[in-house]
């Protein structure tokens, strides 16, 4: 994953995830983080986009919220964390949807897109909101405004 094909706000939102994982005392920076991180995001783009299609931010960020603290913690934290496989395997699949489209930039737009996924805890807290995957195909309202 190379840094430098994601655009700035995702760039930024990494980092805000980090410093949640360190905050909140946990090992991983996890999938779970940088959606936290990309909904809290000042003029970013994710929290107008979910509020455009009906998403309930409150329960969303409730749920996300409940879905961090059951993650495990240590108890003398050095600081130390690794990004988690769920973490890695989002951000590959992000790329390989901006590869796809032709995109030059990974955008916090194409991980929500492929953070809509069943098998992890965030992909089910967002599809629990009764937006199956299936409705955000390209193009898409991600997709348009991801364009921006």
């Amino acid at each position: 994953m190379r840094i430098d094909r994601m655009t700035s706000k995702l760039q930024v939102a990494l980092s805000d995830a980090q410093s949640l994982a360190v905050g909140r005392d946990h090992t991983q920076i996890d999938t779970l983080h940088l959606l936290v991180a990309l909904l809290e995001q000042q003029q970013g783009s994710i929290k107008p986009l979910l509020m455009q299609v009906g998403f309930d931010i409150n329960t969303l960020r409730s749920e996300l919220g409940g879905a961090l603290d059951k993650l495990a913690t240590v108890s003398n934290p050095t600081g130390d964390v690794s990004m988690s496989t769920d973490l890695a395997r989002l951000l590959n699949q992000a790329d390989r949807l901006a590869q796809q489209h032709a995109d030059q930039f990974i955008s916090s737009e194409l991980v929500l897109l492929a953070a809509m996924d069943e098998k992890t805890a965030a992909g089910k807290i967002l599809l629990g909101q009764g937006y199956p995957r299936k409705r955000w195909k390209m193009p898409s309202a991600i997709c348009v405004a991801a364009k921006r």
